[in-house]
């Protein structure tokens, strides 16, 4: 019988991703909006972009993509990227505020 993945397994590898122009993890910041763990450990992520013209807009959902993928017992995992609702800074954690300094 495989393991199955935790929602804290996955929330750990996404806090190692970063947006390459905010010093904060994508999931700090509010762009995870959704993690399902399917059956036969599929895992299924919704997020979002800080804007439409991100410059990461091509990588960060690809670098997520591959990480998900290197936690051990993943089957198959899919990124969805939304704009609704578009992201704000209201989304952010709290600690993602303080390292920012807006708190």
């Amino acid at each position: 019988m495989e393991k199955a993945i935790q929602k804290q397994t996955i929330i750990d590898v996404l806090c190692t991703i970063y947006d390459p122009e905010i010093p904060v993890n994508i999931f700090e910041l509010g762009l995870i909006y959704e993690i399902d763990i399917l059956p036969v450990n599929n895992i299924q992520v919704v997020m979002t972009l800080t804007a439409p013209g991100c410059p990461a807009a091509q990588s960060l959902p690809l670098e997520v993509d591959k990480k998900l993928r290197e936690i051990e017992g993943v089957n198959d995992v899919h990124v969805a990227v939304t704009w609704n609702p578009p992201w704000n800074r209201s989304m952010m954690s709290e600690t993602a505020q303080l390292e920012l300094g807006m708190l």
